[in-house]
Formats: C-alpha cells, sequence, structure tokens
C-alpha cells in the first residue's frame, strides 16, 4: 500500500503525465497526440468495478449501443473471464439479466469477472489488471488466471497484485516501495531473494 502500484498505471494509461521521463511502446513515444490511439489498445480492469442498473451483456459490452453488440465477442469474453457458466447456468435470463444498480444481485467474485470480461471484449493488446482479482476466491482466480495465461501470446499483461503467487507466471514482476524501485525479475528469482 502506498508504494506507487497504481500511480504508474496512471501514468501508462495516460491518466497522468510523468515528471520525468517519457512513456514509450515499441520505440514510440506516447504524447497527447497519439493518446487516444494507445488508450484503444488497452483493457484496463480497476479494483472497483461500475456497474450499471443493466443487463450482464450490456454491462460486458459497456459504452455499445446494444443493437451493435457482437453476442459473440461477449460470450467469448465472458469464457475467458471464468463468468460464461455462471451467468448460463445459474442467471434466469442468462445474459439477458439485469444484474441491479453496481450490481447488487450478483457476488464480488462476479462483479469482477463481468469487470475482466468487459475489458476482454474489445480484443485489446495491452489488458491492465489493477487488483482485479483481489475479490475473486483462490480457485476462481486460479481458473481466470490460467485462462488470461492461455493468452499471454496475444496480450501484453501489466498486473498489480498484492499476492505474490498472483504473478507467478509473469515474465517480469517489478517490486516498488515508496514509490521507487527496489527490484526486479522472475517469480523464481525474487523467491530466491
Amino acid at each position: 500500500t502506498g508504494s506507487g502500484k497504481t500511480t504508474i498505471i496512471d501514468i501508462i494509461l495516460g491518466l497522468l503525465e510523468p515528471q520525468k521521463g517519457n512513456i514509450e511502446v515499441d520505440g514510440k513515444n506516447i504524447t497527447k497526440h497519439n493518446l487516444l490511439s494507445w488508450r484503444e489498445l488497452i483493457g484496463y480492469v480497476p479494483q472497483q468495478i461500475y456497474l450499471s442498473d443493466d443487463t450482464v451483456i450490456a454491462n460486458i459490452a459497456f459504452g455499445i449501443d446494444i443493437k451493435s453488440v457482437n453476442q459473440d465477442m461477449v460470450k467469448k469474453a465472458a469464457k475467458i473471464a471464468s463468468l460464461h457458466r455462471f451467468v448460463d447456468e445459474q442467471l434466469p435470463k442468462k445474459y439477458e439479466t439485469i444484474i441491479g444498480e453496481r450490481g447488487i444481485q450478483l457476488s464480488g467474485g462476479e462483479r469482477q469477472r463481468i469487470g475482466i470480461a468487459r475489458a476482454l471484449y474489445n480484443n485489446p493488446k495491452v489488458l491492465v489488471l489493477d487488483e482485479a482479482t483481489s475479490a475473486l476466491d483462490n480457485k476462481t482466480e486460479k481458473i481466470v488466471m490460467e485462462a488470461i495465461n492461455n493468452f499471454r501470446k496475444d496480450l501484453t499483461i501489466i498486473m498489480i497484485a498484492h499476492r505474490l503467487n498472483t504473478v507467478k507466471n509473469c515474465d517480469i514482476i517489478f517490486q516498488l516501495e515508496h514509490g521507487k524501485l527496489i527490484n526486479k525479475g522472475t517469480y523464481s528469482e525474487l523467491f530466491e531473494n
């Protein structure tokens, strides 16, 4: 807590400008001129998911006119987020079920999985998970992380987590403390230290 993890994510997302240096992606500086193009490549899952008093499908394809929603993409994203089976087997109107204001009809883990499915709906090139699995129980987190790890070849995943086990499969882990990078390496390298 307070180490600067979310601040770094806000800089990567272009919500904050760096005080020094710049953000570079594939050799290109991210500036105010190309920021929107950069953001279109990102799927973002915050700690707290905003859900509207609408259907599951409308919350996954959030902000898209319901007539333009790609049903197959919704189901694909829901499957990756380990949500499809719950929706298909337990909700009375499946994807057309109204979930209530702020998703009141759902558990915290189910709300979080809708947020993950929402981030995956547009096939992002970069997936940013800001403590996105913290509301999930260990079994569901494992299922969701396995599904996300299966897409690692197609995605760059930036993940904030307090649990070291959550980032076990990451190529590189950055450890922050008081806004400074104090260590980096693979899971096994950091575990040894």
